[in-house]
């Protein structure tokens, strides 16, 4: 099988790392991919971009892949999967009707009501006296959302009243914008990827991500600064509870309004003292959920992927995972999640030892050869070990090799879980 992977973050180096090592994947090609993804597949580029849906079709057509494989969200809800299935070529990311349940949170607590999925309160808001009025209702903590994509970075949750009410100013300023406040969810949070073919769910490994910039989950919201799997911790039944009472009663709701959803369905859960709830559902794979996830699945992923894109999740033998624990820590540039600053060189990734590995993102390769940082999110390392101790150990002493000027990242990434510090209620 040849496969076809579109997107430039770690979320698809861990995607291509992944289909490497899949001995029914002959040949993995991304697009337009980054320098850490070309030492280990081949890249062509997206002349016009992630978005150009006729351009990744053709180029697909080209190439004569089997599955093509979209990581990020914008390409999703902008509809490129609708385009290439058009072609007659299998696409592993749900159309553009499905993947709604990304776009609009709003649409997602629509469909979450109608599917009886257990969700948080939350008032849909399109003018400032609105949004005044949800935060008086609620109280604090204040939760204001974006309703639209906003890369991981459109959640408020503040008990400024004035903080909250100026990101919803910003929010509805945009073209056609909404706002949706929620009541705040407490409890740990957990991430669960649900793969499904619009019929079939498949979960993998629940993860567990840092969102915020800081250690004790201090600064600004990010698109993800961590993550490790499993999650000791919870519950033995989580998942299958969530498979029951969530993924599966979502899956069915979109097949019968005719949008069928067949992709990763990741649901965004609050494990609290009423029991847990949805917080967000996205139509791709989380980043950087996903490099620990993929780190510890032992079972081939391009099968699972095109059995996905095809319908056939039905004939997939349950899944297998290696034992180990899995930890990866964002490096980020300076100025992240403001205006990351570029082009600064990396060094130290060919010191880094065989028991971690580094997955890049935010990459590209300078006018001397040399790896240059080139957006927010820089890397990704990761690493496994027996427990979340030798995880983490391995992970940091990984980071610790890496040299970036003024970049920064979490050094509590697992620390909770590895202390046996997190409980959930009841």
């Amino acid at each position: 099988m040849k496969v076809l992977v579109i997107g430039t973050g770690a979320r698809e180096h861990a995607i291509v790392k992944a289909l490497t090592l899949d001995p029914f994947v002959d040949a993995v090609v991304a697009a337009p991919g980054n320098p850490g993804m070309d030492a280990i597949a081949l890249c062509r580029d997206l002349p016009q971009g992630l978005l150009d849906g006729a351009g990744i079709a053709a180029l697909a057509a080209e190439l004569g892949v089997d599955l093509v494989v979209i990581g990020p969200e914008a390409p999703l809800v902008a509809g490129v999967a609708d385009t290439v299935r058009a072609r007659g070529i299998a696409c592993f990311g749900p159309s553009a009707e499905a993947a709604r349940l990304e776009g609009s949170k709003a649409f997602a607590k629509e469909v979450m009501a109608s599917a009886g999925v257990p969700t948080g309160l939350a008032h849909v808001c399109t003018t400032v006296e609105e949004v005044a009025s949800a935060l008086d209702a609620f109280g604090v903590p204040y939760v204001v959302k974006d309703d639209g994509l906003a890369a991981g970075k459109g959640v408020v949750v503040t008990d400024n009243r004035a903080q909250a009410l100026a990101h919803a100013v910003q929010c509805l300023d945009k073209p056609n914008g909404r706002i949706v406040v929620e009541e705040f969810l407490d409890g740990p949070e957990v991430s669960l990827f649900c793969i499904s073919d619009g019929t079939t769910v498949v979960p993998l490994a629940p993860a567990q991500d840092f969102k915020r910039l800081g250690d004790d989950d201090e600064g600004p919201n990010t698109g993800g600064m961590g993550a490790y799997s499993p999650l000791d911790w919870a519950p033995a039944s989580l998942v299958q509870e969530v498979v029951d009472r969530v993924a599966q009663p979502t899956v069915d709701e979109m097949r019968h309004r005719g949008t069928p959803f067949a992709g990763v369905l990741y649901v965004g859960l609050a494990l609290t003292s009423r029991g847990l709830r949805v917080i967000e559902f996205n139509a791709r794979f989380g980043d950087p959920e996903t490099q620990v996830v993929l780190a510890r699945l032992a079972t081939p992923l391009g099968g699972l992927l095109y059995a996905a894109a095809v319908g056939k999740l039905d004939d997939i033998a349950p899944l297998h995972w290696h034992k180990e624990h899995a930890v990866t820590v964002v490096v980020a540039a300076k100025g992240y999640p403001g205006s990351p600053r570029t082009g600064d060189v990396i060094d130290g990734l060919a010191e880094i030892g065989d028991d971690a590995y580094v997955l890049q993102a935010g990459t590209a390769v300078g006018k001397d050869g040399s790896i240059v940082s080139a957006g927010g999110r820089v890397l990704s390392v990761v690493a496994t070990g027996a427990d979340l101790a030798e995880a983490r150990d391995r992970a940091y002493r990984a980071v610790d090799r890496i040299r970036l000027k003024g970049s920064r990242h979490r050094t509590d990434i697992a620390l909770a879980a590895q202390r046996g510090e997190i409980s959930v209620h009841g």
